[in-house]
């Protein structure tokens, strides 16, 4: 059984930081594709950053120079370093792990960006 845990979500003032992080357990094979989305309410689940297991990243357009993303791949974890927050930057952040003919989805995880 799989089991995908995130942490670190919660409330910040624009112009902070926050640590997303995601870790699968369980017997699972080598991930292919780490990824973070995000769904803000009444909007459709965007993706906000991809790592595969070379290390190549890619980023949604508004998060570019303010987002990392990076991965552990002993650990099968996953982190978001979110900077210079924004409001627009609230939603729901769910991790994403693709390997061979799996598809894995953490729980979300609240972000609220606000003064």
């Amino acid at each position: 059984q799989v089991q995908v845990v995130e942490s670190g979500g919660g409330l910040v003032q624009p112009g902070g930081s926050l640590r997303l992080s995601c870790a699968a357990s369980g017997t699972i094979p080598s991930m292919i594709i780490m990824a973070w989305y995000r769904q803000a309410p009444g909007n459709q689940r965007e993706l906000v950053a991809s790592i595969t297991s070379g290390g190549l990243t890619h980023y949604e357009d508004s998060v570019k120079g303010r987002f990392a993303i990076a991965r552990d791949n002993a650990k099968n974890t996953v982190y978001l370093q979110m900077n210079s927050l924004k409001p627009e930057d609230t939603a729901v952040y769910y991790c994403n792990f693709v390997g061979v003919g799996v598809l894995y989805w953490g729980q979300g995880t609240q972000v609220t960006v606000s003064s």
